[in-house]
C-alpha cells in the first residue's frame, strides 16, 4: 500500500504541473478567438430646406453595403420621420425594403433605376419623400405647397 501512495504522490506534482499548463493553453486559445472586433459605423448628414415642388442635390450613397437611410422633416404642423435599409449597385439600381413615417405608416420597398420614383415618406402627411434620382443616387422631394425642413441620414 505505502508504494502505491508513493507511486501516486511522485506522479502527482508532475501531473498537476501538466495539467495546469493544458488548461492555460485551451483557455488562451479560447479567449483569443472570442475577442470581438467592434467598428465605428461611418455616417453622412444632410440637412435641407426645400421650396415647394423642390428637390434637393443628389445624395450618393455608398456602392455594395448595406446602408441605412434615416430621414425626417422637422417643419411645425408635417414633423415625420422614416426609414429604409438600401443597397445602391452601381450603375444598375437603388434598392430599399423600410418603413414610411406616421400617418399611415406601412412597409415600402422596391427597386429601380428611374428618377422620381418613391423610396419613403419622412412628413407626417406622405408629401415629403426620399426618392430615387438616378440609378446612382437619391434625393429629397418636396410635395407640399410650402417650403419644408428636416434631414437625412446615411449610416453604413
Amino acid at each position: 500500500m505505502k508504494a502505491i501512495r508513493m507511486r501516486i504522490e511522485k506522479f502527482s506534482r508532475p501531473g498537476v504541473i501538466l495539467m495546469a499548463t493544458v488548461v492555460a493553453i485551451i483557455t488562451s486559445v479560447v479567449v483569443a478567438n472570442a475577442t470581438q472586433s467592434i467598428t465605428a459605423p461611418n455616417a453622412a448628414f444632410i440637412a435641407y430646406s426645400l421650396a415647394a415642388g423642390a428637390n434637393s442635390a443628389p445624395i450618393t450613397p455608398v456602392t455594395n453595403k448595406s446602408v441605412l437611410v434615416m430621414g425626417c422633416c422637422t417643419t411645425s404642423g408635417i414633423p415625420g420621420v422614416g426609414q429604409v435599409s438600401l443597397l445602391h449597385l452601381p450603375s444598375t439600381d437603388i434598392e430599399w425594403v423600410g418603413l414610411e413615417s406616421t400617418g399611415g405608416a406601412a412597409i415600402t420597398q422596391g427597386f429601380t433605376n428611374v428618377a422620381g420614383t418613391h423610396i419613403v415618406y419622412i412628413d407626417f402627411y406622405h408629401l415629403v419623400d426620399i426618392q430615387v434620382a438616378s440609378a446612382d443616387m437619391i434625393r429629397v422631394h418636396n410635395g407640399e405647397g410650402f417650403t419644408v425642413a428636416g434631414n437625412v441620414t446615411l449610416i453604413w
